[in-house]
């Protein structure tokens, strides 16, 4: 039974959450229709909350069990499931993941990884005035929406997912970037994808893409490959399925990985630092 009250974000996804508390512990009931809405609406934001680490932890747990990033130097103290997100630098260093301005990239957390993601949790702690938004890619009807044409070619294709690859290219744009160490490397070597794929609880098919972390699509040339990722991505972020999230202090959004995708938007770090914590299940 859901005792709390949830509006639509948009007409094709995303809700927003009010009234439930999640730094108190929740009545089965209410941790079950989290879940099933996650599942109906891909995106959940839950503003107003305060959160500790063990919270935050604890109400992951609720969709599964959150890992521990490759690089881990950003994990929170004590709390190696955390990961930092932030554009705050403490003595020329980044003290988290997506420190750039212009570190937007669409993606799917943990694609790099044999076994997908399911859910992350992005929890706020400094929210920027300007900038910073997250913006979220309904991929799950963006491929219904297909051409019938284009949506078959691709339904038996599969991409190389590759993080040496993503961070190659961020350098080049960004030559602050901390790159991967060689053991950090090492964990990471890169896998097949397919460019569609069925949730395994609701059977709906979404694509899944990536914009730099994708090295090619496997059996297409080089060109052939970059074009059709292209026609992809400009179909998937097209405005109709982009929800673009404004972070206040206290925000707590959770998103299904196995369903949607998203990016930062350019924050100005000399005039407005952003803080999140992040979790993700696998």
């Amino acid at each position: 039974m859901r005792r709390y009250h949830i509006d639509s974000l948009t007409s094709t996804f995303g809700a927003r959450i009010f009234g439930v508390d999640l730094s108190r512990p929740l009545e089965e009931s209410v941790s079950a229709s989290l879940v099933g809405d996650l599942l109906k609406y891909r995106v959940l934001v839950i503003r107003g909350q305060s959160l500790s680490h063990e919270d935050h932890i604890r109400v992951s747990r609720l969709f599964g069990e959150p890992e521990i990033h490759v690089q881990d130097q950003y994990a929170v103290p004590g709390f190696a499931q955390i990961v930092t997100i932030s554009n705050i630098h403490r003595n020329g260093v980044p003290i988290g993941l997506y420190d750039g301005d212009n570190e937007q990239e669409w993606h799917t957390d943990l694609s790099f990884r044999p076994a997908m993601s399911s859910v992350s949790l992005l929890y706020s702690v400094i929210a920027p005035e300007s900038g910073g938004e997250t913006r979220f890619a309904d991929t799950t009807t963006a491929y219904d929406d297909l051409p019938a044409g284009l949506r078959a070619r691709v339904d038996g294709l599969s991409a190389v997912h590759s993080m040496v690859h993503l961070f190659e290219r961020q350098a080049a744009d960004n030559p602050a970037k901390v790159p991967l160490t060689d053991a950090q490397r090492a964990q990471v070597p890169d896998v097949v994808h397919p460019l569609v794929r069925r949730h395994p609880r609701t059977g709906r098919r979404s694509l899944l893409l990536g914009e730099l972390i994708i090295r090619n699509i496997v059996g297409l040339g080089e060109s052939e490959s970059t074009g059709l990722l292209e026609q992809l991505h400009a179909h998937a972020t097209a405005e109709r399925y982009v929800y673009s999230h404004r972070w206040a202090v206290g925000d707590l959004v959770v998103w299904d990985n196995r369903a949607t995708m998203h990016t930062a938007s350019p924050c100005d770090r000399t005039r407005h630092q952003r803080l999140l914590y992040r979790t993700t299940v696998m």
